[in-house]
């Protein structure tokens, strides 16, 4: 299932949310040469969040493959303090990007109208660290580079499942050659992601591997969930339960 949009006007323009796309796909295209060796994999290396690095866990001179030809070369001399923040703007694919910047978009313009746009901006970057210091915590000796949004994007979807969890989602249900659309609400569609990503992340603790980094995901979440109660603007959520009629979400 694919979330096309949610039946949730906003109050204002999301102008932070239309900021951190853009944001994105600058950096995919001028940091990462759009996905182009050697840039995308000189971007990753010197750039995402390697947890053993940063720390001073992994081994020094460790070779990590990236690919048949491609690979880092740990050195804790040269650990970039600023990969927290760097890797949150970075990605490892076209599907990649696109996917993290639609969830962004889809959830994230309300999440900030309940906020507003400094507040909004504020949470995005401290739900994005929490995310990225739970998958350092979940293996901090890791030498395998993390880089995406999906930590942060985790984090507006925690806000959104704490803000409104009964607004109706549109998902796109495809099964084989039916393809449907079907209105869910908000607290199912995110609730079941969450679970997912708990289960998908269960493994990782028992072995260390590449692709998904399932903690960022659950750390983000988690952390937006609780940060939605301190950064909520309570006169912006009110004004926003006014334009649906007062209705309590």
């Amino acid at each position: 299932m694919i979330p096309l949009h949610d039946d949730n006007p906003t109050l204002s323009v999301p102008a932070v949310t239309v900021a951190l796309v853009v944001l994105n796909v600058a950096g995919w295209l001028l940091l990462q040469g759009a996905g182009v060796e050697p840039a995308l994999s000189r971007s990753v290396c010197q750039l995402g969040l390697i947890p053993g690095e940063l720390l001073g866990l992994a081994r020094d001179g460790v070779r990590v493959p990236l690919g048949p030809e491609v690979a880092c070369i740990l050195e804790h001399s040269s650990a970039n303090w600023l990969s927290p923040v760097l890797s949150m703007f970075l990605h490892g694919g076209w599907f990649h990007l696109i996917g993290n910047m639609w969830f962004l978009w889809v959830f994230g313009n309300n999440v900030e109208d309940s906020m507003g746009r400094r507040r909004f901006a504020a949470f995005y970057l401290l739900s994005g660290l929490a995310a990225a210091a739970a998958q350092t915590l979940a293996n901090p000796a890791s030498a395998i580079p993390m880089v995406g949004a999906s930590g942060a994007i985790g984090g507006v979807m925690g806000a959104y499942a704490s803000l409104y969890p009964r607004a109706r989602v549109q998902m796109l249900f495809i099964l084989g050659f039916y393809v449907t659309r079907v209105p869910v609400p908000a607290y199912l569609v995110l609730g079941y992601w969450f679970l997912l990503q708990l289960l998908g992340g269960i493994p990782s603790l028992q072995a260390e591997g590449g692709g998904v980094a399932f903690w960022a995901h659950v750390g983000g979440f988690a952390s937006g969930f609780v940060l939605s109660f301190v950064f909520r603007d309570a006169q912006r959520v009110a004004a926003h339960r006014a334009l649906h009629g007062g209705r309590a979400w």
